[in-house]
């Protein structure tokens, strides 16, 4: 079978403020149902900040290797392209980034209200992030 790259270049990319290695596009927000739809774009061989997921987020892999680290930086799984994973709000902070190769991830994220926390490397939280704060990237 052929491999095939995905051309993101009509992807209109978004930043979080004050949050580096990673890119986003709310794709769309379901108030009834309580869905988030986004692409994440995390940086090659980098991390993005500590955080938790407060609600019940499913993944799949578009392009490159989705990572996931422990809070203290070890590597906790590797998420090749073609992934799919059903993960459950957790009080285990982690952080994620991309292996090689820029990764792209669709996320549908479940909730109405908080969705996930931002946390220092002490585990503060520092920032909720909300279904309002993605409705401003839409």
């Amino acid at each position: 079978m052929p491999n095939f790259a995905f051309d993101d270049s009509n992807i209109e990319w978004r930043r979080l403020e004050g949050v580096d290695h990673l890119w986003l596009s709310v794709r769309d927000i379901d108030d009834e149902a309580g869905i988030v739809h986004v692409l994440y774009k995390f940086a090659a061989n980098e991390k993005i900040l500590l955080h938790r997921h407060k609600t019940v987020n499913k993944t799949f892999v578009i392009q490159g290797e989705h990572r996931l680290y422990h809070a203290d930086g070890e590597l906790k799984e590797m998420r090749p392209v073609g992934s799919y994973k059903v993960s459950p709000p957790s009080e285990d902070p982690h952080r994620e980034g991309g292996g090689d190769q820029d990764v792209i991830v669709f996320f549908t994220i479940y909730g109405k209200g908080l969705l996930y926390e931002i946390l220092d490397d002490a585990q503060n939280v520092v920032a909720p992030l909300t279904v309002e704060d993605f409705r401003a990237l839409l």
